[in-house]
């Protein structure tokens, strides 16, 4: 009998691929960070590019066993409740320049490639973001995933394996995040039914959304971008009710059918606090919650899912009106020979954006929802019971996933002129018309 690692001969047997690939990758994710890391890093592409000897561990082998050891790394971070666009968001955000970018959606698009698939096929959002990040296999065939990736970036296969090695640790380093609750599954009832007809005409309520909020982003009249944010903004507060009424009639606001969802927006830089403010005022106007997670660059919002459509929609459009108003504001100040081109004076700016459009949509949500109340008192008197009911679905479901929060604390105001300016730039983005 032979010792393990020995061959016949008494020779010693060379490590597999995935052995080697193992023994390296256990090695650079223990490194304390600094010199450390990399000097682990570098030494394990110096192994990685040149193989070693055999039919089971030459260079194409490693290249084969990395790809596979890239796939279990992203299966873990689903196990750990990440999703794609999470994943991609996060390493951008630690990672140095775009190579270990690409290379974790290169590790993404291979895991969606494998046939035992870990995510369902029925999930809309988790497709969607597949196809954002163009998760194609470019490559052709794993075994010379490493050469290929060398011939693109126009580096030596050193380079690559360092590359892949780095992007790695840091996947292999991320902590859990609270997962999501599955989504919602398909509408059942068929169109010309009476419900089929609602989500039909639901559906063509969100395209009149989307195509007036674009309208509203891409002109430079004030007059006419708010006429159409305060159509816009109509039509989703009556989506929202109907929607609120048609599922009214399905059972208690509960539960996997038809119970609270909930998705994650990406809170970029600079000035990730501000944003997230306005994302909650966005939020608690649709009824929804959001929860901002700092270190991870996102806020996860709870609701029923037309209303989580309509934040997310509301919420990209008044983020970049915001953020077009702040400009103009700021080169209006430089102009005149004020430096209001500042951090303080942009960060306030977004604060007080935030604050004074609170304020107005909750407001909009109120009258909304008392003028569909008069309207439906004979038709569907049960408009604000299970409106209630919807919120109080909406908090237990964000408690029972987040049961350890906290109120975001702000700094003090740091720019006068900028908290003033802010706030008469939310007062410009009429919401509904008046």
């Amino acid at each position: 009998m032979n010792e393990r690692g020995n061959t016949g001969r008494g020779g010693p047997r060379p490590p597999a691929a995935d052995e080697l690939v193992a023994e390296v990758l256990g090695r650079v994710r223990y490194a304390p960070d600094g010199t450390a890391a990399e000097d682990a890093i570098e030494a394990g592409a110096s192994i990685l590019a040149a193989g070693a000897a055999g039919p089971d561990s030459g260079p194409e082998a490693v290249s084969a066993a990395l790809v596979a050891a890239a796939v279990a790394a992203v299966r873990q971070c689903w196990a750990g409740g990440w999703h794609p666009a999470d994943l991609e968001r996060i390493v951008r955000r630690e990672a140095d320049g775009p190579t270990p970018v690409a290379i974790v959606v290169d590790a993404i698009a291979a895991e969606a490639a494998r046939p035992s698939g870990t995510r369902p096929a029925r999930d809309p959002r988790w497709q969607e973001q597949l196809r954002r990040l163009d998760t194609d296999v470019w490559w052709d065939g794993d075994r010379g995933y490493l050469d290929a990736l060398a011939r693109r970036g126009r580096t030596s296969r050193f380079e690559a394996a360092y590359a892949v090695l780095a992007a790695l640790r840091l996947l292999a380093r991320l902590p859990r995040i609270t997962p999501l609750p599955p989504p919602p599954p398909p509408s059942g009832p068929a169109a010309g039914s009476p419900s089929g007809t609602a989500r039909t005409a639901a559906s063509r309520a969100l395209g009149r959304i989307r195509a007036l909020l674009a309208k509203a982003e891409a002109t430079t009249y004030a007059e006419e971008a708010e006429a159409l944010s305060a159509k816009a903004q109509e039509l989703m507060a009556r989506h929202s009710i109907d929607e609120a009424l048609l599922d009214g009639g399905h059972g208690p606001a509960r539960g996997p059918a038809g119970g609270p969802s909930a998705v994650r927006i990406g809170i970029e830089g600079p000035y990730e606090q501000a944003k997230a403010l306005l994302l909650d005022a966005v939020a608690a106007a649709n009824r929804c919650q959001a929860v901002w997670a700092a270190e991870a660059g996102f806020s996860t919002v709870v609701g029923f899912p037309p209303d989580l459509e309509a934040a997310e929609l509301l919420y990209t459009s008044l983020l970049l009106q915001a953020t077009t108003a702040m400009n103009r504001a700021g080169d209006d100040h430089h102009a005149r020979g004020r430096a209001r081109r500042t951090r303080d004076f942009r960060q306030t700016f977004l604060v007080a954006y935030a604050d004074r459009i609170r304020d107005r949509l909750a407001a909009a949500t109120a009258a909304a929802t008392a003028a569909a109340t008069a309207e439906s008192a004979t038709t569907a008197p049960d408009l604000l019971p299970v409106l209630a009911a919807r919120e109080l679905a909406v908090e237990e479901t964000t408690g029972a996933l987040f049961p350890d929060t906290a109120p975001v604390r702000l700094r003090g105001i740091r720019d006068e002129a900028g908290w003033h300016q802010g706030r008469a730039a939310a007062d410009r983005a009429r919401l509904r018309g008046e």
